[in-house]
């Protein structure tokens, strides 16, 4: 069994969000924090379909009773996928991120993060190769214009109100940082789940169940702090995050790139109106991705700005203002996850 990590590490590699080899081994340390040997084993195995423990069992010639008190443990250790529905329970494979890594927000150590910090920058690498991210962003809704349309699944407020059961659980990035650290003041309640994700969140006791109007406090607040809005890439997502530029590992990755815009799924852009601008900076200090200089009057590298819209809610002269973007560069999410995951594998060639 002394090979069974990098068979899991080949394994996770293949699933849409990828864990890809490294010339030091990082990825290997990591899941040897994560996985016993036994485990790693078995979740090798798994596919990224639902699964009764009977049918596991019988595919991989194991016994049930054994194979379901694993998988009740490495369900604890978030390192698998649950489902309970019409009183039948199945489980499936976890990806790294977004997933197994999220579901260590309760377990983490400062040498799984230490480890995680490292391999950061090849995972965000290999998730830029694609057109479709896991993740995409909406703009803060009041910064539309009023006469702009804007679609039900661009904004937070609708997808929220949509949602019948919400989980509200602490941000891994702000949480992770605190523990060496090197965190800041911005909330760290502020990831929330939705639909079958909060179930899930709830089985593991991660986070708390909260009303709408609890939920779109949190998202208000967020937006105060000059957070990020960041939901599931589909038009029903499971979840809204709220990032910050400095802990954030999605935002911090992308923001050393040249060309943020381009690899970001969004639909809007930032512009200045010049003569309302009075160059006070503040559209420049809140924005995440230094997109904005200042000289005379305020300048927006499209390049750079992803939509996010922080900068018209800082601006108190009117001189900001949030644009779509051209209909054949809108962003059009798929319509659920399973929707997602099947564009990013055929991108890559999975399937």
């Amino acid at each position: 069994m002394t090979n069974i990590y990098k068979k899991l590490a080949i394994h996770l590699n293949k699933t849409p969000g990828g864990f890809p080899e490294t010339e030091t081994g990082v990825e290997i340390r990591i899941l040897k924090q994560l996985f016993t040997e036994e485990e790693a084993e078995l979740a090798s195995s798994l596919h990224m379909i639902p699964e009764e423990v009977k049918d596991i069992a019988k595919r991989l010639g194991k016994d049930e009773t054994k194979l379901e008190k694993l998988l009740k443990i490495m369900l604890e250790k978030g390192l698998v996928l649950y489902t309970f529905r019409n009183g039948i329970e199945t489980y499936m494979q976890a990806q790294f991120v977004i997933g197994i890594w999220e579901y260590q927000v309760d377990l983490l150590t400062k040498e799984l993060i230490k480890d995680f910090n490292e391999y950061v920058p090849y995972l965000t690498d290999e998730m830029y190769k694609n057109k479709t991210q896991q993740l995409r962003v909406i703009p803060v809704s009041t910064s539309i214009n009023a006469e702009t349309k804007i679609m039900d699944y661009e904004e937070a407020e609708k997808i929220i109100k949509s949602q019948s059961k919400i989980i509200v659980a602490p941000c891994i990035c702000r949480k992770e940082h605190t523990m060496l650290d090197k965190g800041c003041d911005k909330p760290l309640e502020t990831c929330l789940i939705f639909a079958g994700g909060a179930y899930y969140y709830e089985k593991r006791n991660i986070g708390r169940e909260i009303t709408q109007d609890e939920a779109i406090d949190i998202l208000h607040n967020a937006i105060d702090k000059g957070l990020v809005l960041q939901p599931g890439n589909s038009k029903k997502p499971l979840n809204i995050c709220m990032c910050c530029d400095c802990c954030c590992q999605i935002l911090k990755n992308l923001k050393n790139n040249e060309k943020p815009a381009k690899i970001i799924n969004s639909s809007y852009y930032a512009e200045v109106i010049d003569e309302q601008c009075t160059a006070c900076e503040a559209c420049a200090e809140v924005c995440p991705m230094d997109a904005i200089t200042i000289e005379e009057t305020a300048f927006v590298n499209t390049d750079r700005c992803i939509g996010c819209g922080l900068c018209v809610t800082r601006c108190e002269f009117d001189s900001m203002t949030l644009k779509p973007k051209k209909d054949s560069e809108k962003w059009v999410p798929p319509e659920n996850i399973i929707g997602t995951y099947t564009d990013i594998a055929k991108e890559k060639g999975l399937i």
